[in-house]
């Protein structure tokens, strides 16, 4: 299937490991153009691997999405380099854990600008441009829990509905104007991050981590954690041309592990 990628200008945030890193590989791989970002150096190691592994143009940028300043290079670097944007993707690490009771409100507003405040300024950031170029799609990568609560992530469950909402409503108001705007909201999906913490938790419980993984996705139909290649297959091809009539959507990357109907 072609996805309509070919020569398409795609920014990626926090794209150095995980989930970022395996959705810019696949943009790679289907002929787009990408920019990655991310805090640390190894993002330059990212876009090294992929352009080996692609042939394909991918510019590092070192940057924190939580900063404005930062955001502004980002994209001016985006465009200086390839001259238009016409994907971005918007993900960003998540807020740190706790209930309510064991949070203050410095971590809520931290958590505010991690999460939403980034996905806020780079649409800032972009949309004009898309809105001259007459198209664009914007994609965010939240969570499940957009639908159903984690427990002690309460910065996360609370923050990343308000990302849907703000996805929702421009979607609404940008559509008509020629910007397709979609969320994709994962479960347990295997990432470094997530193969740390199945060692991690083996380690204290005495087993492995194949058994600590099979704990947390005893309630997924389909028994067992994504891999990061299958939510890249999914993420891009939501994002990408071939997935012209899906606008405003929240898709589910969970195997089933949401209960709600609707």
């Amino acid at each position: 299937m072609d996805l309509g990628l070919k020569n398409k200008v795609v920014l990626i945030t926090a794209a150095s490991k995980g989930l970022g890193k395996a959705a810019a590989r696949e943009f790679a791989r289907e002929g787009a153009q990408v920019a990655i970002c991310a805090r640390s150096e190894l993002v330059e190691v990212a876009a090294r691997e992929i352009r080996e592994e692609t042939g394909a143009q991918v510019l590092a940028i070192q940057a924190d999405v939580t900063k404005q300043a930062d955001i502004d290079k980002v994209v001016e670097a985006t465009l200086k380099e390839f001259g238009k944007i016409d994907i971005l993707f918007v993900n960003a690490g998540g807020p740190k854990p706790g209930n309510f009771l064991s949070l203050k409100p410095e971590d809520w507003e931290a958590a505010a600008n991690l999460t939403l405040m980034s996905a806020v300024r780079l649409c800032y950031a972009v949309v004009p441009h898309m809105l001259e170029q007459g198209e664009g799609s914007i994609l965010t990568t939240q969570s499940y829990s957009v639908k159903q609560p984690i427990d002690n992530l309460i910065l996360s469950n609370s923050l990343r509905l308000a990302v849907i909402g703000l996805m929702k409503s421009m979607a609404n108001e940008l559509g008509p104007k020629g910007i397709r705007i979609n969320s994709i909201n994962p479960a347990w999906t295997w990432t470094e991050r997530v193969d740390q913490l199945m060692s991690d938790r083996a380690t204290r419980a005495g087993t492995s981590p194949q058994a600590e993984a099979a704990k947390v996705t005893s309630d997924v139909p389909l028994g067992r954690m994504g891999t990061v290649e299958e939510f890249a297959r999914a993420a891009v091809w939501l994002a990408s041309p071939a997935a012209s009539f899906i606008h405003g959507h929240a898709l589910m990357f969970d195997g089933g592990a949401v209960k709600a109907a609707l």
